[in-house]
């Protein structure tokens, strides 16, 4: 029997969360009352986060590494990731004094890539996705005889991930329902078989984007599948094959799979951010976007947040789409006569309906007769969609004929 077969049952878990503990901060759970009254349940909050290197990835990278022998780990370790997994390796080595090397694609966040590279990891940055970076991980490992350690599709790393549910049950035993994100499917499978091991009545809801629905595809199958390409702004789960080691453990173990918009994730962004004060990346997010495709009345639900590693230009990108969605952005088109006076009589009556305007703007070449109309798009804050209705209709009853056009800041 191999060392894999052997991973994924009670013993090596409980070995698994010895080790880990060397490695990992505390991350007790937060008690929700936004999505609790939102969801009419008890929602907790499990921020890895708040993790070190920001993500849960350390538990499985640093258990793995724990296990190979001295022979394997000084030839040097080489990884793929979108990011996380790229931390936890490059940390965990960091820590047994061991190289290791990265392949990341070349859409990962600039944050991830200099996180990684501050632990002392080689960066190559390569392809499109993930699915291509492995490749090219894999063709790395062969040339230079590196250890290469997969970041989902392992038992080994699956073992330490499920780590997150021993903690899990021990802090909340009477839990109903686990919310997990799914890329390539490591974390569901550790945290889903512990649960199973421990709490078989425990509900464990895997959550992909709808952009890289890999399992869901696979699952629909009976078999492994490949997306033919993925497209999500949750770059921490844009995979577009699951492991197929672990799939198995998928099948039996998951109760439900769901996947979430782009849009939603976006929500839960600015959600997260206004109730919690925290960062949690799109992946991370995903977990508490599926809150609402599920019945939480009544029941403990523990949403994981897998990790909040984001950069800047697109925290910002986030937020802007956040308040777009949420109409507290909002951008309408008015026609008006081209003479002075009006520019300042349509802002009066937006004044009046207190509305912030952010952006004007003027043109005059939208009809060939100016004195008859020119168009002036206005680009306003409000408090949300309410308010918006509110300032709309204040300018039909000046006379105006307000039309919502596309919101571009």
């Amino acid at each position: 029997m191999s060392a894999e077969t052997e991973m994924l049952t009670l013993p090596k878990f409980e070995e698994a969360y010895e080790i880990v503990q060397k490695v990992t901060r505390p991350t007790e759970l937060i008690y929700s009352d936004y999505w609790s009254e939102q969801t009419g349940g008890k929602v907790y909050l499990k921020p890895e986060n708040m993790q070190r290197t920001g993500a849960y990835k350390v538990r499985g990278a640093y258990y793995t590494i724990s296990t190979l022998s001295e022979e394997a780990r000084s030839k040097g370790l080489i990884t793929a990731s979108a990011g996380n997994h790229a931390q936890g390796v490059a940390y965990a080595a960091q820590a047994f004094g061991v190289k290791a090397v990265i392949v990341m694609p070349t859409t990962t966040p600039l944050i991830k890539v200099n996180r990684t590279k501050a632990l002392g990891a080689e960066v190559v940055l390569y392809g499109d996705v993930y699915d291509e970076s492995c490749d090219k991980a894999l063709e790395l490992a062969k040339e230079h005889g590196y250890t290469f350690i997969h970041p989902f599709d392992n038992p080994t790393v699956a073992t330490g991930q499920g780590t997150i549910a021993m903690e899990i049950i021990k802090e909340l035993p009477l839990v109903d329902i686990i919310l997990v994100p799914i890329g390539g499917g490591g974390l569901a499978t550790g945290v889903s078989t512990l649960v199973k091991l421990l709490k078989p009545n425990v509900q464990v809801i895997g959550v992909e984007p709808e952009g890289a629905a890999c399992l869901t595809a696979s699952l629909k199958e009976n078999r492994v599948v490949t997306l033919p390409g993925v497209n999500t702004i949750a770059d921490g789960t844009a995979v577009k094959t699951p492991g197929s080691v672990i799939f198995p453990y998928l099948q039996k173990n998951l109760d439900q799979v769901i996947t979430i918009a782009d849009e939603e994730l976006v929500v839960a962004f600015l959600d997260m951010v206004e109730n919690h004060k925290m960062i949690v990346e799109n992946s991370g997010l995903l977990s508490v976007a599926a809150l609402k495709h599920i019945d939480a009345k009544g029941k403990k639900v523990v949403s994981v947040l897998s990790g909040g590693n984001m950069d800047v230009i697109t925290m910002s990108s986030v937020v802007q789409q956040g308040l777009i969605l949420r109409d507290r952005i909002f951008t309408v088109s008015v026609l008006l006569p081209d003479k002075p006076g009006e520019l300042c009589r349509v802002s009066g009556v937006i004044a009046q309906a207190n509305g912030n305007v952010i952006k004007l703007e003027h043109n005059q070449f939208v009809s060939i007769n100016r004195n008859a109309a020119v168009e002036l798009r206005i680009t306003l804050e409000a408090f949300g969609t309410e308010h918006k209705n509110q300032i709309i209709e204040r300018l039909e009853k000046e006379g105006y004929q307000p039309r919502l056009v596309r919101t571009n800041i």
